[in-house]
């Protein structure tokens, strides 16, 4: 579901070249569902390998990290762990979500309606086995470095933001802002040119950096009551919200009342849910105490030999690509020496 904060938070346009030498913790999870969900054919199906295994993580995985490296971005992969027991509610709504667009899809590729179908089919896009175990293994060529989170990967991503190993964390969430990450970057894992849903148009999607405390300064109260405001839109702990309360009511109601259990038109449904224990999931989340990155040699040899030979991908896309990588890093270095 994700946390609609959009109205609310101060966003500001960046590009990609602005995040230059700078340590970006990833939210795994959510960069490789955006590359499973994107990367399709026209009927809508995701791409594959000679033996049927999807492969539209990898793809994703290459191309943008190739991108990020050529910048001199250094993207380090954060995977969740297990979820908080409350979460359980959303993981199944965010099933059935997927057993309808499974429905849909099929009847709009019998009736032969394309578009449908592969808007339909992203909505049924899920994490099969295997994917993460592939994810890390072509990461690891690249020399790219991944963390395993003991919880909710964002929150370890926001954890290392405010101990200053990462200078931002980046997924399309916003809970990231709740966790206390100090910036977020939106778009990052998927910025570049995007056609529209049903229209024969396309649009420009680029990167967006939200300042945590220029937010909380801009909305006037404090990270704690942000969380209320997040409790009563609907968090991934809590998705139903409350009822009849948006973005810009839930704010009017904090900024009056400054806590939830001050705001007497929502008792009743107040105790209905753990808002205690929601709020110490934002507030004290379970994360990994990483100390410091560590970014390898790019394996340019393995990465070849895992999607060419392993999982059918073009050699010469391959190939070109890398090489696009040596030259990039190749006058990055040259740059350097001028300096010395």
């Amino acid at each position: 579901m994700g946390l609609n904060l959009k109205d609310l938070v101060v966003r500001d346009k960046t590009t990609l070249e602005a995040f230059s030498n700078k340590v970006i913790a990833i939210d795994a999870y959510n960069a490789i569902y955006q590359f499973l969900a994107s990367i399709r054919g026209p009927d809508g199906l995701q791409l594959s390998d000679s033996e049927g295994r999807i492969t539209s993580h990898l793809s994703g995985l290459l191309y943008r990290n190739v991108n990020f490296l050529s910048l001199g971005i250094k993207p380090v992969y954060v995977f969740d762990g297990k979820p908080p027991s409350l979460k359980t509610a959303e993981i199944e709504r965010r099933k059935q979500i997927k057993m309808d667009a499974t429905i849909k899809y099929e009847k709009a590729i019998a009736e032969g309606n394309m578009e449908d179908a592969r808007k339909y089919a992203q909505q049924t896009t899920s994490m099969k086995d295997g994917m993460v175990k592939e994810s890390k293994q072509l990461l690891k060529c690249f020399g790219i470095p991944y963390i395993e989170a003991p919880s909710e990967g964002e929150a370890t991503a926001a954890h290392l933001t405010n101990t200053g190993v990462a200078y931002a964390s980046a997924s399309q969430d916003f809970d990231s802002i709740l966790c206390g990450a100090k910036r977020l970057v939106r778009n990052f894992t998927n910025s570049g040119r995007r056609k529209i849903p049903n229209k024969n148009s396309y649009i420009d999607i680029v990167p967006e950096i939200i300042e945590t405390q220029k937010t909380l300064d801009f909305l006037e109260i404090t990270r704690e009551e942000l969380i209320d405001v997040g409790i009563l839109i609907g968090t991934d702990f809590n998705p139903n919200g409350f009822e009849r309360v948006g973005p810009k009511t839930a704010l009017k109601m904090i900024k009056q009342h400054s806590r939830l259990e001050d705001i007497p038109q929502i008792q009743e449904q107040l105790e209905e849910i753990d808002y205690e224990q929601i709020r110490k999931i934002f507030l004290n989340p379970e994360v990994a105490d990483v100390k410091e990155i560590v970014f390898d040699v790019i394996d340019y040899e393995g990465i070849t030999n895992y999607l060419v030979k392993e999982r059918s991908f073009s050699e010469d896309r391959v190939s070109s690509t890398l090489n696009r990588l040596k030259k990039a890093i190749e006058k990055k270095s040259q740059n350097l020496d001028q300096w010395f």
